[in-house]
């Protein structure tokens, strides 16, 4: 008498929608890593042998190396420029918070440009920085 099974089992996992899943979770990334940052002013910063990191409120006032001007990422004519860093800076919600204005120039750009913004800023009695890219040791 034969008490075996004439048929054996396999175990098997269906992998048909696998390459469905990829690509929808390939998509997704490549969709979500555009979004990250759509409103940066790409610059190219001058170098500097140091970093230093701000913790007080910022205000970013960027200028491209075409002269477009832009504060928080909103661009503005050059003078404008006054009127909306006194409105930036009475935003403040916290009165005894600090706000610091830094300088996103394009290295290429004429220092007078770089003046003229400074000129502003002392007008307005605040803090400026120059935004600097790290060196990282590297002397060129």
């Amino acid at each position: 008498m034969n008490l075996r099974r004439k048929s054996k089992y396999h175990a098997e996992v269906s992998t048909a929608s696998m390459n469905d899943i990829m690509f929808f979770l390939m998509l997704f990334f490549l969709i979500m890593s555009t979004l990250l940052n759509p409103n940066v002013v790409k610059l190219t910063l001058p170098n500097s042998k140091h970093a230093a990191e701000i913790q007080k409120r910022i205000i970013g006032v960027s200028v491209t190396k075409d002269l477009q001007y832009y504060v928080n990422n909103k661009q503005i004519n050059f003078d404008q420029m006054e009127s909306v860093l006194t409105q930036e800076l009475q935003k403040s919600t916290d009165p005894s918070t600090e706000s610091t204005v830094v300088l996103n120039c394009d290295k290429s750009l004429p220092i007078q440009e770089l003046v003229n913004i400074l000129e502003i800023g002392n007008k307005l009695n605040v803090k400026m920085i120059l935004a600097t890219k790290a060196n990282n040791g590297n002397t060129n």
